[in-house]
C-alpha cells in the first residue's frame, strides 16, 4: 500500500444527485419536490423547530437552572494550583503565565480545594472566606483592589433626577424660612361705627306743603 493508491472504501462516496435532468435520472421535472405546496417553492422551508403552529417542543419542556453569560470571565483557582505557581507574589498575570487560568479570563477566584503549605502574597485575585483563612494560616497575605462597576446611562439619569429633586426641595425650604423670618405687619384698626352715617353729597331741598310747581290740575295758575 502506498499513499498514492489509498482510496475510500467501496460505497463510502456517492455522486451528487443532479435533479431536474429528465425522467431517466429518477429526479426529473419537479426534482424530488413534488407538486405545489410550501416545500415545492423556492426560498427554503419553515424555521427549525416549527411544528405547524402548535407549541414547539423547545417551549413545552420546562426550564431549570441559570446559565451565566459571564461564567467564563471569572476562572476558579484551587489552593493546590497556587502551590505549583512559581514565585511568592501571585497575581492574574502570573496565573496565566503558569497555565492555571485561561488567557481570555478577566479575573480569578481562589476556592478551598487542595492544600497550601507555603507562604504566598496574592494581589488582585478574589478569594473565598475559607481560602483566605487557609492562605493566612500558611503565613500568606491577600490584597484585593475593589473596583466599582461603571455606571450606565439609566443609573446616571436616575442620579441626575435625584440631585435635581433634592435641590428643588432645599430651595423651597430656604424660601419658607425667609418668609417666616419677616415680621408680620398688623392690620390697621378701623374706627367703630356709631349711629347712622351721614348721607354723602348735598342734601335735597324739602318741598313746602303749600307750594305747587307749574299749573294745577284744575287749570288755574297759582297767584
Amino acid at each position: 500500500m502506498e499513499l498514492n493508491t489509498i482510496r475510500p472504501g467501496r460505497g463510502a462516496k456517492h455522486a451528487r444527485r443532479r435533479v431536474g435532468r429528465g425522467p431517466g435520472s429518477g429526479l426529473g421535472k419537479t426534482g424530488g419536490r413534488g407538486h405545489k405546496g410550501q416545500r415545492a417553492r423556492s426560498g427554503g422551508y419553515h424555521k427549525v423547530g416549527f411544528e405547524g403552529g402548535q407549541m414547539p417542543l423547545q417551549r413545552r419542556l420546562p426550564k431549570r437552572g441559570f446559565n451565566s453569560l459571564t461564567r467564563s470571565d471569572v476562572a476558579e483557582v484551587r489552593l493546590s494550583d497556587l502551590e505549583r505557581v512559581a514565585g511568592d507574589k501571585i497575581d492574574l498575570a502570573a496565573l496565566k503565565a503558569a497555565g492555571v487560568v485561561p488567557m481570555p479570563a478577566l479575573s480569578a477566584k481562589v476556592i478551598v480545594s487542595g492544600e497550601l503549605t507555603r507562604k504566598i502574597a496574592l494581589s488582585g485575585i478574589f478569594v473565598s472566606k475559607g481560602a483566605r483563612a487557609a492562605i493566612e494560616s500558611a503565613g500568606g497575605t491577600v490584597e484585593i483592589t475593589e473596583s466599582k462597576p461603571a455606571e450606565g446611562k439609566k443609573a446616571r439619569r436616575l442620579k441626575a433626577r435625584i440631585e435635581e429633586r433634592t435641590k428643588s426641595i432645599a430651595a423651597a425650604q430656604t424660601e419658607t424660612k425667609k418668609t417666616d423670618a419677616k415680621p408680620k405687619t398688623e392690620p390697621k384698626a378701623q374706627p367703630e361705627k356709631t349711629g347712622a352715617e351721614p348721607a354723602k353729597g348735598k342734601p335735597k331741598a324739602e318741598k313746602k306743603e303749600g307750594e305747587k310747581g307749574g299749573k294745577a290740575k284744575g287749570g288755574k295758575k297759582d297767584e
